[in-house]
């Protein structure tokens, strides 16, 4: 497996993103461009990643061309396809996004999102997406979300079966569907079945934590790895089973320390469950 994480460093040239990534000892990165037209900062920024030995992991495309609103849905659309072109062209491992809402928050929660017309929509929205782009080095993915498609990993293969494209992927967050007590006791056979059903289609993954307070109702609350519950040991092990350039990505943590702090928390559970970090 590789590790990364955001980074807090001058990233506005190659050999300085470069710089940055390896003072965090990270091998995966996210994205550092944005625009898919630069086509020269993107040959730059792809050669300088390859001769560094760096695993571009993953561009993201945060919008909701699912939206109740029909300029919105355009919008998503045309950026969830110009940033899968961008990550062709870099030569990242996936771009990802959430499904969409129904609703008026792009990744929120919505009493339509579950829905048998949603599913439906979920797929012709994705076929188009990959269609309009026609990749060749990437994959376009969604992360698991507790409130919207795919909430499970049995969710996530009707839909990778639903949409029936080669270019169509897995991205892994398991705190993301940790929406339980039941969930955030038993996550580690949540995992287990994670990557049983869906990890020959894994193309990056996302590191993060999280704590079941006392408070009522249910409250669960993302924190930084190493200070919840979920399973590290199991969660690393399963990855180091897949493709070892499979990244596992650090993210919404507020500074350069508390990402520091994840990092050492991750690279201490790797040793001790004999997990190669390359």
């Amino acid at each position: 497996m590789r590790l990364g994480g955001h980074v807090f460093g001058d990233v506005s040239d190659p050999e300085s993103w470069i710089a940055v990534l390896k003072g965090c000892g990270y091998t995966a990165a996210y994205c550092p461009l944005n625009d898919a037209q630069d086509d020269g900062a993107i040959r730059a920024y792809a050669k300088a990643a390859a001769e560094a030995n760096i695993v571009i992991a993953e561009v993201g495309t945060w919008s909701n061309p699912m939206s109740p609103h029909e300029d919105e849905r355009r919008k998503a659309l045309a950026l969830c396809q110009e940033r899968l072109a961008l990550a062709d062209k870099i030569g990242a491992r996936c771009c990802v996004n959430v499904a969409g809402s129904r609703g008026e928050k792009w990744a929120g929660h919505h009493p339509d999102n579950f829905t048998e017309d949603t599913f439906d929509r979920i797929v012709e929205v994705t076929r188009s997406i990959i269609d309009a782009v026609k990749p060749t080095r990437t994959f376009y993915t969604l992360e698991m979300m507790p409130w919207m498609y795919p909430d499970s990993p049995d969710s996530y293969v009707r839909l990778v079966r639903a949409i029936d494209r080669e270019r169509f992927a897995v991205h892994l967050d398991p705190v993301n569907i940790i929406c339980s007590p039941q969930r955030f006791y038993n996550n580690s056979a949540l995992i287990r079945a994670c990557f049983a059903k869906l990890g020959p289609h894994i193309k990056s993954c996302h590191a993060k934590d999280i704590a079941f307070s006392q408070k009522l109702t249910v409250h669960l609350d993302e924190v930084r790895p190493g200070s919840g519950g979920l399973d590290y040991p199991t969660y690393l092990q399963e990855l180091g089973r897949l493709d070892p350039d499979t990244p596992l990505m650090i993210e919404h943590l507020p500074n350069e320390e508390e990402y520091a702090l994840a990092a050492e928390h991750i690279r201490a559970v790797a040793k001790d469950v004999s997990v190669t970090i390359n």
